[in-house]
């Protein structure tokens, strides 16, 4: 008898990390788990909680205001180091917003003391003044001459810069992405996929679903094939909404900035009196 697979999910501080619906992302892989017969098992792990992480396919770890983000950071020095290990091993995770900088090196709000990562994605975050919000398009390419759209919604204020052994998750096609002035928008580093995007954004990307899924499946069970198809007839209108609210609110704040340019160069312009009766 075949082995029936099974894909085992981590969702860490699922009470601490969960703003803008990212639950959502947890629900969406076990119902295309589901959709296809394959089974899952769901660990969470909180504050004082240490999964095991070597049986563990995938892992969740999302977005949360400063103070929660704090109060993780703390926590992660025990869950580090067989984190560590499980992602060198290429445990497949999914990292959104506050999650994203828990895995880098450090994030630096505009007041008070910097918040610890982990490091094992090479990125920094500086807060600003400026918050990056609203909707979010990005050309992605995770594999070989294949070219996906990702869409989904923004809401942070750090600027976050790649070092040199991360890669950005896609270019931004609007939005601000990673700091609103390389293009970038969130890093990949082996199995590890870091987003700004909120949303939650697996939902509305089944693509991207389904590539986590079957990362983490053939990792486990190297026979296991291609995930078999599902028509995504919802799932393809909801990305088809938010990339079209993207590329109209770029268009609107394209028109905008060029108002105002035009006002503050009529404003400099030399004022004519005409000749002297």
């Amino acid at each position: 008898m075949a082995q029936v697979p099974v894909v085992r999910v981590c969702y860490l501080y699922p009470r601490l990390l969960s703003v803008a619906g990212d639950r959502g992302n947890l629900f969406a892989l076990l119902q295309r788990c589901a959709w296809r017969g394959i089974e899952y098992a769901v660990t969470e792990a909180d504050v004082g909680d240490v999964p095991d992480f070597a049986q563990t396919d995938i892992v969740l770890l999302h977005g949360g205001q400063d103070r929660e983000m704090t109060a993780a950071a703390r926590d992660m020095a025990a869950k580090a180091g067989p984190l560590r290990e499980a992602i060198e091993d290429d445990t497949v995770v999914l990292a959104v917003c506050a999650g994203y900088q828990l895995l880098s090196h450090y994030y630096a709000p505009v007041s008070g003391p910097p918040i610890q990562g982990i490091g094992v994605l090479d990125a920094i975050t500086e807060g600003g003044q400026k918050r990056f919000i609203g909707h979010v398009a990005v050309e992605c390419s995770l594999s070989p001459g294949l070219r996906h759209q990702l869409a989904g919604f923004e809401n942070h204020s750090g600027r976050t810069w790649l070092g040199k052994s991360a890669r950005p998750l896609g270019r931004v096609v609007a939005g601000g992405g990673n700091n609103g002035e390389d293009g970038t928008e969130g890093a990949r580093y082996r199995e590890v996929y870091a987003t700004y995007l909120h949303g939650p954004v697996l939902p509305k990307n089944p693509w991207l679903a389904d590539h986590l899924l079957s990362r983490a499946l053939a990792r486990r069970y190297p026979d296991f094939g291609p995930l078999a198809p599902l028509p995504d007839y919802s799932e393809i209108r909801a990305q088809a909404a938010s990339l079209r609210l993207a590329r109209n609110q770029a268009s609107g704040w394209r028109a905008a900035a060029a108002a105002l340019s035009r006002m503050a160069t009529q404003r400099q312009a030399p004022v004519s009196t005409g000749a002297r009766q």
